[in-house]
Order: structure tokens, then sequence, then C-alpha cells
């Protein structure tokens, strides 16, 4: 069975309230989860921190299951949920984020049906072309290096991969086969739990990139291409404003 869970946190560093803020005059989380459910799952749920955010969630007929609001991660919270709800063992658990308005439904329908095909994968995600210099330099875009059987190799935010001789094969200064990571994930809820109840381990401490930790203890990640280049999440007013002007088509 395929669920999908939005881990929606009320506070924020740099947007406090951002899954309630609003875009086209609705809030951001319902947005969201609109998106998730046109998506098909069995069942789409919202976990979060915050009573105004199940209040909210309420107003748009969505349920919202408050979780502790300790966790450190988002996937802390999908793993409290899967194991209050019952989650079995071989369900399949699709992490959407909160503040991914654009979210193309067709990537998360994608990122589920990769792992279904990928039966020794514990996780699966996306990725797309890297194209910019700016973006292949750049420590907030997160790179990840494939395997010949499109499991992850690993996850960086330093250019990977680096061109030894700096005779780059890419155009624009970008070496050929450079991918961008999309964090959009799909777990099975076995592997799920186990990740949740593991330490942090140090390459994930030291890049702060959670899916390290999967790698580090030998739970595979199968990586697909993205059918959709998604559009901007939101992090900052800036984002919101952008987001705006996308969804009203100005």
């Amino acid at each position: 069975m395929i669920r999908i869970v939005i881990p929606a946190r009320y506070g924020s560093t740099r947007l406090p309230g951002k899954p309630l803020r609003l875009i086209a005059g609705r809030p951001m989380i319902e947005h969201v989860y609109e998106r998730a459910r046109a998506a098909g799952a069995a069942q789409v749920l919202i976990a979060t921190d915050d009573e105004r955010i199940v209040t909210a969630a309420a107003g748009f007929g969505a349920t919202a299951i408050m979780t502790d609001p300790a966790h450190p991660s988002g996937t802390d919270r999908l793993a409290e949920v899967a194991s209050r709800c019952g989650f079995a063992d071989d369900d399949i658990v699709v992490n959407v984020q909160g503040d991914e308005p654009l979210l193309p439904t067709a990537n998360v329908r994608q990122v589920a049906a990769l792992l279904e095909a990928t039966p020794d994968a514990a996780i699966a995600t996306l990725s797309t072309p890297l194209e910019q210099p700016e973006d292949f330099g750049d420590p907030n875009v997160v790179k990840v290096a494939v395997g010949t059987r499109g499991l992850a190799l690993y996850f960086s935010r330093a250019p990977i991969p680096w061109p030894r001789d700096a005779r780059l094969q890419g155009g624009d200064g970008v070496p050929a086969g450079a991918l961008r990571h999309i964090g959009l994930y799909a777990y099975r809820v076995a592997a799920l739990r186990r990740l949740a109840a593991l330490a942090p381990t140090p390459l994930e401490e030291t890049e702060r990139l959670e899916q390290l930790r999967a790698l580090e203890h030998g739970l595979s990640i199968v990586v697909g291409q993205a059918a959709v280049v998604p559009g901007p999440g939101v992090d900052t007013a800036e984002d919101l404003a952008r987001v705006e002007r996308w969804i009203r088509g100005v």
C-alpha cells in the first residue's frame, strides 16, 4: 500500500508559521495537500507539531496528526506517524515536504513506483540534470552520484563529480552527468523505522544530509530522473512571493 505523509512544522527561522502562509488566498499546506492527494495514494496525512496546522487542515478536509515537537527531522515525524497509524512494514510511504506547493504530482507517483519496482532498495528519490555552473558550486544545491544500477553512491553539497584534470566534459563549466538531488523520498516502512532509530553518522553530520545516514548503514537508495522538473520551494518571504506569482500566472 502506498501512503503519503506531509511533515509540516510551524516554526521556521526564516519564515515563521510557513505552512499557514497564504498563497493565492489559501494556506501553503493546502496547496501541498492537494498536489499530494492528486497522486492517488491510499492515504494522505499531514504530520505537524502545532494545533494551528491541525485546525487549518480540518478546514480543507485533511487529516493532520500531532507529533512530538522535539523531532529533529521530517523523517522522525514520518516514523512516528507510521508507528501510531500501524503502517505495515512493506507499505511504501512518500515524504512530501510541506513547503513544496509546486511539487509535480507526477514526481510523487514516480518515486513510489520506482521503489515498488526496485525490490532491493530501501528508499527511492529523484534527481535532475545539473547544468548551471552557479548551481554546481552552490553548497545549498545537493548533488548525487549514481552507480550503473541506479543506486546512489554519495550525496554531497560539494561539486561532484569533480574532474581531476579540470577538463570539464559538459557545457558551461559543469561536468557531463552531474545531477541535482531533489528532496522527495519514498521509504519502505521497515526501512523508515530503522533509519529513524539510528543515531546520526559522521558523514551525515559533516554534510548535514540525513540521507547519508542511510548509506552509511547500508540502506540502498535508488535514484530516478524526475519526470518533471519541480518549481521552487518556499524558504523565505521572497520565495513565497515568487511562488504566488507562479501560481497566479503573473
